[in-house]
């Protein structure tokens, strides 16, 4: 045996990341539980609080509902289990004095507050940060709205599509306003919500490295506005820059030519050509190795001002043969390219397969179900797959008994 074997044989087990922290879950639909379920994921105890009978807005999201092994529709939601592994839930019902005392108890016990009330919401309450600072001043406390705690719209709601809307996505996304089937175009997933709630996972990773110095928790102000106009990155550069606000272009990239699907005989497939000796090689896969040289194609920038003569040319071209021949030439001198695919083959795709991205974990009343891994590999501390989304109130008494002793008749 080695040394490095031995001392490898030798390491002890290590914990989660997020072991020993415990997050009181306030949040609902789809930015706060895709933050919590990242906190989740990561070993954190998350315990998701419910309003009674109803629970969580997403779980009238369907059909489709999770179906048991007979096969019948159960009444678990595929939209709610999407977001909310690995968590416990709770019923409380906030409209009753009770059920305000007993949040504030929880609270006494947890290191993360996360909600998604609208501002001032949980005022009435006396759950909103500033009530709450002085008694737990521990407490990493994010607040996850539309526009933020600030500002002009802070006090409006905020959703996803509305959001891609008015921070520019829509402006961006989908085919030129010349061509046919033009117009503004929503993503095909609540892109800001997903970049929101990961956004907040970070912003509270930050903060609990923060509190290890200070001692202290703080306010996390994550607005949806706010995470999406971040998220435009280079579109926001190309505006600021040129003074020039970007426009839709389909399928085509602003900045890189040519970046975009073909057709081809038989359907359609990606080429995403980076750089300029990647370019030469596409032309030479292609049978017009001379564009690789000519003045007017022979660089990006060159490409681009050019964009409207080089296209036509290599659409016809792609459009003589079949998409995998491409797909295999293309991959054997090294340019980026591949299909479009339907999720369903996706998820038969060999590396998906490989990678082991569709989890499958036991449920008390479907059996089992289905998720998606987590992208987050550690080779130390592997993500656990703990928990399928609890049904409603599935760990109240759990909860109860467990953190604040109390036994229910």
């Amino acid at each position: 045996m080695t040394n490095s074997q031995s001392h490898k044989a030798a390491e002890p087990p290590r914990l989660a990341p997020l072991a020993g922290i415990r997050v009181l879950d306030l949040s609902r639909v789809l930015a706060g539980p895709f933050c919590t379920q990242n906190l989740a994921d990561l070993g954190a105890d998350v315990i998701k609080v419910e309003r009674p009978k109803l629970g969580d807005d997403t779980r009238a999201w369907a059909p489709p509902y999770l179906k048991d092994e007979a096969g019948n529709d159960t009444k678990e939601a595929a939209y709610y289990l999407s977001t909310n592994r690995n968590k416990r839930s709770i019923e409380i019902d906030l409209a009753s004095e009770a059920g305000i005392e007993l949040v504030k108890e929880l609270a006494k016990h947890c290191d993360i507050l996360v909600e998604n009330f609208k501002v001032g919401g949980l005022k009435q309450y006396g759950l909103d940060y500033e009530s709450m600072k002085e008694a737990y001043p521990t407490l990493i406390y994010c607040s996850i709205t539309g526009f933020g705690q600030t500002g002009p719209y802070a006090e409006r709601p905020g959703y996803d599509f509305m959001i891609q809307g008015m921070g520019g996505l829509m402006s961006i996304t989908g085919e030129r306003d010349d061509l046919p089937g033009g117009g503004p175009q929503k993503a095909g997933v609540a892109v800001t919500d997903i970049i929101t709630g990961m956004y907040a996972s970070v912003a509270i990773l930050a903060a609990i490295q923060e509190r290890q110095r200070s001692g202290l928790g703080q306010h996390l102000d994550i607005a949806l506005l706010d995470c999406h106009i971040a998220m435009l990155a280079n579109q926001n550069l190309n505006y600021m820059t040129s003074g020039v606000a970007p426009t839709r272009a389909g399928n085509a990239h602003q900045n890189v030519v040519p970046y975009q699907v073909f057709k081809t005989s038989d359907g359609f497939m990606i080429v995403a050509v980076g750089n300029d000796s990647q370019f030469r090689a596409f032309c030479t896969s292609l049978g017009i190795a001379h564009f690789g040289a000519d003045p007017k194609f022979a660089t990006n920038q060159a490409r681009i001002i050019h964009r409207a003569e080089l296209i036509p040319l290599l659409e016809a071209i792609m459009a003589g043969g079949e998409r995998d021949d491409w797909i295999a030439k293309l991959e054997a001198v090294g340019v980026p390219c591949g299909p479009i695919q339907t999720i369903d083959q996706v998820f038969a795709h060999p590396q998906v397969i490989a990678r082991d991205i569709w989890k499958n974990i036991p449920h008390p009343t479907g059996g089992s179900s289905p998720t998606t891994a987590s992208p987050m590999n550690f080779s130390a501390t592997p993500v656990q797959y703990r928990r399928a989304a609890p049904t409603l109130g599935q760990h109240t008494d759990e909860i109860l008994h467990e953190i604040l002793g109390i036994k229910r008749p």
